[in-house]
């Protein structure tokens, strides 16, 4: 005879917090920039980041948001003076919570490879496992975060729907304005069927058979919406994270929301990304998260000549370049490869060459819209000589506001040129 044993029920104190919230609350570790970093290695991709580094990370954010059960505080309270008792009851606590978050796919773990054990652990052995163990945040949980970063901007901005890329030239399509015309070759089959009707009658008169035929066609038209491939310049240089405050933090987030802004609601739009600092390379987007910034000057005609070479290659309506920098252009690609620097900024021969690549872009039908999170007198003059090269927008604002106007920017699309 088969027996079935019921036990008390004993409540998780931490059942409530689900992977989301942990990833909330890791956010700024995750996106860390190197502010709080002893050293500044720049592109560095956190090669060097542990789970153990992951624990304390979480534990601290718990702390700050007051999320410890009350019965593990006692806990621990009651055990101080017991040597190992505490950290294995926050092990306990800590490595349930990690487990979580990678039954979910939000991070993989990567063991040390030990004799007769596989390299990646299963989900539950993190307690188990010793030595040093890495872990990846996944694309899984990066979007998520874009989508975090995505949310709060658009709640700051008082907005709760957004649509695709207004622009004033018509079109034939589903959602019509109310005019029509005739149909042409490769117009989209949306039939006026009244004005094609009456097409008719007036050509041939009223009388049966209708004689119909393609020159009485009528098709609605609706709002042309335009096609945008973008480049993201962000400025990795020093200063970003120099002057008591982290700018390039802010300007991941953002990235990261635009990114997710692009893929869920104008998905015939393209962003690529490309930092600049001694040098510049385009990077994917998945791995932005995990850059820091690093002592390096600011060579912003090479990140504008990658960002030419990525937008050639894009059959868009419209190309443009969204520049966040806070410095101004201090180093110079030379022909040989060799890179010249002025940590002044403002050398005449940096300015010269970079103002004559934006003139470069101005002609190619690259926009360049500016987000300066400095106001200096000196940065303000040179991005001004840019706008009035490339007859873009420059935005003079702060860490705090950078999200609000740029995605206000993006969504609007005041400056394309199919107006």
């Amino acid at each position: 005879m088969k027996y079935v044993k019921y036990s008390k029920y004993v409540a998780d104190a931490l059942e409530g917090l689900s992977a989301e919230d942990l990833l909330k609350l890791l956010e700024n570790y995750l996106l860390d920039s190197g502010f709080y970093s002893q050293y500044y290695n720049f592109y560095e991709m956190d090669s060097e980041r542990t789970l153990e580094e992951l624990r304390q990370a979480l534990l601290e954010a718990m702390r700050e948001n007051q999320l410890e059960p009350e019965e593990l505080l006692r806990e621990l309270l009651q055990r101080a003076g017991q040597a190992g008792e505490e950290s294995s009851a926050l092990d306990e606590l800590l490595n349930r919570l990690l487990e979580r978050l990678a039954e979910e796919g939000y991070i993989t773990i990567d063991a040390p490879p030990t004799p007769g054990q596989p390299t990646r652990p299963e989900a539950g052995s993190i307690s188990g496992a010793e030595g040093k163990v890495k872990f990846e945040v996944t694309d899984k949980a990066l979007d998520f975060l874009g989508y975090k970063a995505l949310k709060d901007l658009l709640a700051s901005l008082g907005k709760s729907s957004f649509g695709r890329h207004d622009t004033r030239e018509l079109a034939t399509g589903v959602e019509s304005s109310g005019s029509t015309r005739r149909y042409e070759f490769g117009d989209t089959m949306n039939l006026d069927v009244n004005a094609t009707l009456l097409a008719a009658l007036s050509r041939t008169g009223l009388h049966l058979p209708l004689d119909l035929d393609y020159p009485d066609l009528q098709v609605r038209q609706c709002e042309y919406q335009s096609s945008c491939a973008t480049v993201l310049m962000l400025d990795c240089s020093h200063s970003m994270i120099l002057y008591g405050e982290d700018r390039f933090t802010p300007a991941k987030k953002v990235a990261m929301a635009l990114s997710h802004l692009i893929r869920s609601q104008y998905p015939g739009d393209s962003l690529h990304l490309v930092l600049f600092h001694d040098s510049a390379e385009e990077i994917p987007l998945g791995d932005l998260a995990r850059v820091k910034v690093g002592p390096y000057y600011t060579n912003t005609r090479e990140g504008l000549r990658v960002a030419q070479r990525v937008l050639s290659r894009q059959k868009k309506d419209m190309r443009q370049v969204i520049m966040i920098t806070d410095g101004k252009p201090s180093a110079l690609t030379l022909e040989d490869g060799r890179i010249y620097k002025n940590a002044f900024g403002l050398d005449p021969l940096v300015v010269s060459e970079t103002l004559r690549e934006v003139a470069r872009c101005r002609r190619s039908g690259v926009l360049i819209n500016t987000f300066m999170l400095a106001s200096d007198y000196g940065l303000v003059s040179f991005i001004q000589k840019v706008t009035e090269i490339c007859r873009g927008k420059a935005y003079f604002t702060t860490p705090y506001t950078l999200g609000q106007y740029l995605l206000m920017d993006y969504m609007s699309k005041k400056v394309q040129r199919v107006h």
